[in-house]
């Protein structure tokens, strides 16, 4: 028996491999196949099987080009409907895998048709149960996904059910490998490990301590933000199909020159520069956005931008298949092509292009201390109750197109995150908005702390 998981830090994912006599099981693939079948091949295995454990809503998987790839068939919990080939597996179905046996656990809540996987080892012990979004390292998957189509409070029921009468009850040992780790928005907190066993989970798992059912619902139902809009056009590409990755690729390999790049700007096409904050910030295309490759780059694009709409790159070069390559896997299928050269091409033609102010840290406590400074903390609200400035106004990232109509195109604004990569996306996009004098804190509220000014928290 051999397992790997498989981690994509920037979509805070796990994919799994399974083998066992040269049988292989992949569970979660992401868009971008070609690790599962490079592991595949080097082992000297066949990929039998193509688990998904549910409509996965913030990336767009791998299931159908895998399968084309391998023949492998796609497994689904009960009550799947889609537009392509799966074997839609029933409540305790056993699936060989060599001499392991994996069996379908469906566990409705996250989604009506989520599913955990739970694998028995050669001699018939469970072994490990693949959750995905059902049980989170010290969470649990939100309920509120399904578009209205199902009410969060029912489908929190349904999860509360599928904990006890399914995963509570397997034995301590079990291995518990989720879908997803820290920094996913598809839980409230998830836990920083990305794995561990069911009775730690028992012990230390919010969700699964002693209550109602009444308190399970309002418990998990309470405090959840708002899910980004791409959610729920992921969902759909999984579930009625896609494009193929390689053609996607395709189209956005292709190189712009300066001329051909300001012919497709003025057709409506999004401008993304894909280089680090600090590269950035000293010159880059106007009105275009920054999301660097060096965060979750690919997850803040497709929530501050419409994943259908045309996107030409600007990145460093060698960095162009990367760049397309993540914005394909949370479902960006129309990419034009790439400024050949980056942005030094751009500057050497003599174009006009833009910047952005930084400022350290001890420079802006002495101009808060005197002066009214107009100060933006685009960090998440959980991280703004634990403790903020407090003559800062709290302007989520993930909410700036809903409260850019509050903001004064005649003032400064100072803005921040914690550590400084989404606070530079904030100021690119207010830039691309007409919101043009904004500084940006070096270091973040990280750094602000450091400087002695009064920090209040809200609760």
């Amino acid at each position: 028996m051999f397992i790997e998981q498989l981690y994509t830090n920037c979509l805070a994912q796990a994919a799994y491999y399974i083998e066992s006599e040269g049988e292989a099981a992949i569970i979660d693939p992401i868009r971008d196949v070609a690790a599962y079948l490079k592991l595949a091949n080097e082992r000297g295995a066949a990929i039998k099987y193509i688990f998904e454990t549910h409509f996965h809503a913030d990336f767009v998987s791998g299931h159908i080009d895998l399968a084309k790839e391998t023949g492998a068939t796609i497994i689904y919990g009960p009550t799947t409907k889609t537009n392509f080939p799966v074997h839609v597996a029933t409540d305790g179905e056993i699936l060989p895998l060599g001499k392991l046996n994996i069996k379908v656990l469906h566990t409705p809540g996250h989604t009506p048709e989520s599913s955990c996987y739970l694998l028995y080892d050669e001699n018939g012990k469970e072994h490990a149960v693949f959750t995905g979004d059902t049980l989170f390292v010290g969470d649990v998957g939100r309920p509120d996904l399904l578009d209205g189509l199902m009410k969060p409070e029912d489908l929190a029921g349904m999860m509360y059910d599928s904990l006890h009468n399914k995963l509570m009850p397997l034995n301590d040992d079990v291995i518990h490998y989720p879908g997803h780790g820290p920094g996913s928005a598809c839980g409230k907190n998830i836990g920083k490990e990305t794995f561990s066993t069911i009775g730690t989970q028992k012990l230390g798992n919010y969700a699964l301590q002693p209550m109602s059912k009444e308190e399970f619902i309002k418990t998990i139902t309470t405090g959840i933000s708002p899910a980004p809009a791409y959610f729920f056009e992921d969902a759909k590409l999984n579930k009625n199909g896609y494009e193929p990755l390689a053609d996607i690729i395709s189209k956005a390999l292709k190189p712009l020159s300066v001329e051909q790049f300001i012919e497709l700007s003025r057709t409506g096409v999004n401008i993304i520069d894909t280089r680090i904050p600090d590269q950035f910030e000293l010159g880059f295309v106007p009105k275009a956005y920054n999301f660097g490759l060096n965060g979750q780059y690919a997850i803040w694009a497709a929530t501050l931008l419409n994943i259908h709409q045309s996107i030409i790159i600007v990145c460093e070069p060698g960095k162009e298949e990367e760049s397309a390559t993540r914005l394909a896997r949370v479902g960006f299928d129309n990419i034009q092509g790439y400024l050949e050269g980056g942005f030094k091409a751009w500057e050497e033609s003599g174009k006009r292009y833009d910047m952005v102010i930084s400022i350290e840290p001890e420079e802006f406590a002495i101009d808060y201390n005197f002066d009214e400074l107009n100060v933006l903390d685009v960090r998440k609200p959980g991280e703004w109750d634990n403790g903020h400035l407090g003559h800062a106004t709290h302007f989520n990232l993930s909410d700036m197109d809903k409260n850019i109509s509050t903001l004064n195109k005649e003032k400064t604004y100072y803005i921040h995150c914690a550590g400084g990569y989404r606070s530079m996306i904030a100021a690119a996009w207010l830039k691309s908005k007409g919101i043009d004098k904004v500084k940006n804190v070096l270091g973040g509220f990280d750094k602000i702390k450091t400087t002695g000014l009064d920090i209040v928290a809200s609760n």
